[in-house]
């Protein structure tokens, strides 16, 4: 498997014969210097975790300019739909979508969901986080904007997630030091991916603190930089 950020909750997840992209916040995103294009290239998906304007981004452009799936929830995919794209895979939380090379399982997360692009607020259904299971290779859990909540331990039993990609940023979703108590006490991660920081002023500018807060976990973080991949 590889795993390449692009800023703020964008991930490019490669497995098997799959191309995965969550949460595709490019050509608005202040830290992605590529294009749409190079991040999209041979994307078979694109998995959304809820309806925000920086986490659709790109979606509909990239659905239509590729042919890749769009896996979200219901309204989501009813909302794209209208907007060109022809492939979904409508879902909700609890359910699991099964591919080819993978199974995503759409799991509680603690927020909002909602667009403004049409120049009004249309509610965008239940905000999620999703649990990527592969064939082959680890299973990664991206916790899509939310707080920390008890409920973490039931993912963990239920999927055992090897990596955790993880909001800090605060205001928005958990800071550091919530976000550290979520990985040690309801996961045994061993990689821990941050994002959702850097991207505005408004939210933390680094990963620091939250490496910090970790203590003697802190040696599990991959702070990627933009752009930068790991191989799992």
């Amino acid at each position: 498997m590889k795993i390449t950020w692009f800023g703020h909750s964008a991930f490019r997840v490669e497995t098997g014969s799959s191309v995965i992209l969550i949460d595709p916040f490019l050509s608005g995103n202040p830290v992605y210097n590529g294009t749409v294009a190079e991040a999209s290239a041979g994307a078979t998906h694109v998995c959304l975790t809820h309806g925000h304007d920086d986490h659709i981004g790109d979606t509909a452009e990239i659905c239509k300019a590729t042919g890749a799936k769009l896996v979200a929830v219901f309204e989501i995919c009813m909302y794209l739909k209208g907007k060109g794209v022809e492939a979904i895979e409508p879902t909700n939380m609890g359910g699991c979508i099964h591919d080819d090379g993978f199974s995503v399982t759409f799991v509680r997360a603690d927020h909002s969901s909602a667009t403004m692009a049409d120049g009004g607020i249309t509610y965008l259904g239940n905000p999620c986080g999703l649990v990527i299971t592969p064939k082959d290779g680890p299973v990664l859990y991206h916790m899509g904007d939310t707080d920390i909540f008890g409920d973490m331990a039931l993912i963990n039993e239920l999927h055992s997630p090897a990596i955790g990609i993880v909001p800090i940023g605060d205001r928005f979703t958990m800071g550091a030091d919530r976000a550290a108590l979520s990985c040690r006490r309801y996961f045994d991660f061993s990689t821990i991916i941050p994002c959702h920081y850097g991207t505005f002023p408004i939210i933390d500018a680094d990963a620091g603190a939250f490496i910090s807060a970790l203590g003697d976990q802190g040696d599990r973080v991959k702070a990627l930089e933009v752009n930068g991949s790991f191989d799992a």
